[in-house]
């Protein structure tokens, strides 16, 4: 099924560009706007076009082709099951490790992080003496 999703992107991608490049080189409607200026002749400005021609023909095959292939993609997008119906992104996150104290080397062994559904207990702080006080400036 994933081959099938990747061929509708592909055929998708490939119609699309195909619009893009028939549109850009087709002759529009609004390129004989200067006839109802006196420039020429003004029959067609606002009339029919008359019969199309291969480009138009094309066009409307791309166009067709994009609207199916959308379609399909549509189809494929809300029939995939989902990963995980319950939780969410939070559901999968596991408590850090707790810090190892500097200079205890490997002699500390590392200890498996506490389950998300329990808090984890404070960790014993170490006798860190204090910052000598700054001297007194002087006068």
């Amino acid at each position: 099924m994933n081959v099938l999703f990747n061929l509708i992107v592909v055929v998708q991608v490939v119609s699309a560009l195909a619009i893009i490049g028939l549109v850009l080189v087709q002759h529009g409607k609004g390129a004989d706007m200067g006839a109802a200026f006196g420039s020429g002749a003004s029959g067609s400005l606002f009339g029919a076009s008359g019969s199309s021609n291969f480009l138009s023909k094309s066009t409307a095959v791309a166009a067709a082709v994009f609207f199916a292939s959308t379609l399909g993609l549509a189809y494929f997008g809300t029939s995939r099951p989902h990963a995980s119906v319950g939780g969410g992104v939070m559901e999968h996150v596991t408590a850090p490790a707790a810090k190892v104290p500097a200079g205890a080397g490997d002699a500390v062994p590392v200890t498996a992080p506490a389950p998300a559904a329990a808090p984890a207990a404070p960790a014993a702080t170490q006798d860190v003496p204090a910052p000598a006080p700054a001297p007194a400036p002087a006068k």
